[in-house]
């Protein structure tokens, strides 16, 4: 059986003494350190945590700058502002410390361990209603999108589709050239992309053209 190597955080020594005596059991799970020099380095860190405060918040920037492990949190209290902030951290995987059984957090860790995520289910909903206000209230009224695409560039790679060339796309919006040219160069640079015909597959691909 492969094992998953899973460090463990904790704001109590208790906490971690528990969670790290039950994961230690599991044929599943090898326990090493939080540490650069860890072997074998981790591959999911376990936060044991009441709320997801400022400093949780800035030990899951540091976990996601120095690290590759993929953080799972378990936490007393959460809500799906707190989640949007811990997601923005890197969080991959969230577990409410009254749910947090041996055998489900041990599912989780091995979820998160194959990239996948994870989160209460009574969130999820409330999640994406979080994210729809976001993009109706904050982001939309600016031009933005969860995608990283504007508006505009939205507008542009919907012509660019349907086969229209610099200077046509110029004309239909009212733009010069070079602003079209502009902004196809600055979706391809910031989405890391390889050419137009790559940046309308992306759009494609996320529903919006």
């Amino acid at each position: 059986m492969e094992r998953t190597a899973v460090a463990l955080r904790a704001q109590d020594p208790i906490s971690q003494a528990g969670v790290t005596s039950q994961l230690r059991t599991r044929p599943e799970i090898t326990v090493t350190e939080w540490s650069e020099t860890a072997d074998p380095a981790p591959e999911v860190v376990v936060l044991v945590v009441d709320t997801v405060d400022e400093d949780v918040l800035r030990l899951l920037r540091h976990i996601n700058r120095t690290s590759t492990a993929r953080p799972v949190l378990v936490t007393t209290d959460i809500d799906e502002q707190k989640l949007v902030s811990a997601a923005e951290c890197g969080v991959a995987g969230v577990i409410r410390r009254a749910e947090a059984t041996p055998e489900h957090l041990v599912h989780v860790i091995g979820t998160v361990a194959k990239g996948a995520g994870h989160l209460p289910s009574d969130l999820v909903g409330r999640l994406l209603e979080e994210v729809g206000r976001l993009q109706g209230q904050v982001l939309g009224p600016r031009g933005l999108h969860f995608t990283g695409l504007a508006a505009r560039e939205v507008d542009v790679l919907r012509l660019v589709a349907e086969g229209y060339d610099t200077a046509d796309i110029a004309a239909k919006l009212s733009y010069s050239e070079r602003t079209i040219k502009n902004v196809l160069h600055a979706v391809i640079t910031r989405l890391q992309l390889r050419n137009r015909s790559h940046a309308v597959a992306y759009a494609m691909r996320q529903g919006l053209i």
